[in-house]
């Protein structure tokens, strides 16, 4: 079960059009963003796809728009993290901003993680419409109970309103809506220009990011060469940092400290050498 791979893996290299293809195509879904994704039920569904009846399905909520609810999305995954003895580790902080990098990255990771367990094939016997509204069919249901008593115990108290007993204002309320037009126009601008502005940071940290995964990618030829030996101290070296799956911690320290031991052996061994001659 491939529940860490490293930043060189070829999953990480799968484009954001793909993902979403993926995601649209086994959900039944039709996501155009990768930040419509940021509140977890997207990621608890496929793995009520892959693990059927793991997940709490009732319990996702697929509506959330705050962080709050949110994050109690990300608990149910966790709860199914634990119970399926996944490491991975969620960055829920990070998820729910919903910055296009840090959740095409994890979305990538979960396909990946998904393929290693059934092979990319899809469940058919899976409906994944009826799984998403069978919880919220019945939320509605005690939702709508809940009002209809409740109208029942306001129509007991206060009388129905009639042409003769009609509050005042109607005039008031019309010039109120039309004063707030003008306002909710400026809002608008003022969020398609904060909207503009957000998609070309989003597109530089795009080329930024294959800026350096190109980079990577290239060390990672270069290492694999023939002409290089594999037991070549800084090979060995680069290749820990390279293919290191901790998300948390830096592998840069252990990478020279192998580096270290293996310049001082050589030292050692010259050393040897000299002493014979």
């Amino acid at each position: 079960m491939a529940t860490n791979i490293g930043m060189m893996d070829s999953a990480y290299f799968v484009g954001r059009n793909e993902i979403l293809g993926w995601i649209n195509d086994r959900l039944h879904l039709n996501l155009s963003r990768i930040e419509e994704a940021a509140s977890g039920a997207v990621q608890c569904q496929m793995l009520d796809m892959t693990f059927p009846g793991v997940v709490p399905m009732h319990k996702v909520n697929f509506d959330a728009k705050n962080e709050y609810e949110m994050i109690q999305n990300y608990k149910v995954m966790q709860e199914v993290f634990t119970k399926l003895k996944i490491t991975k580790p969620l960055e829920v902080n990070r998820l729910v901003k919903g910055r296009p990098l840090d959740n095409l990255e994890f979305l990538q990771w979960l396909k990946r993680f998904c393929d290693s367990i059934n092979g990319g094939i899809m469940n058919e016997n899976y409906n994944p419409v009826e799984r998403r509204s069978r919880g919220g069919k019945e939320k509605s249901v005690k939702g709508s109970s809940k009002i209809s008593k409740s109208l029942q115990t306001n129509n007991m108290h206060h009388p129905p309103v009639t042409a003769s007993n009609k509050p005042p204002g109607p005039k008031q309320a019309k010039s109120h809506a039309t004063g707030g037009g003008s306002n909710s126009s400026a809002e608008v601008q003022a969020l398609s220009k904060e909207l503009a502005e957000l998609k070309v940071s989003v597109d530089l940290l795009e080329k930024e990011r294959d800026f350096y995964f190109s980079k990577l990618r290239d060390i990672e030829i270069l290492c694999q060469a023939p002409e290089l030996d594999d037991d070549l101290p800084i090979v060995v070296a680069v290749k820990k940092i390279l293919y290191a799956t901790d998300a948390n911690e830096s592998a840069l320290e252990e990478a020279q400290e192998c580096l270290n031991q293996s310049l001082g052996l050589e030292a050692e061994e010259e050393e040897v050498e000299e002493a014979q001659t």
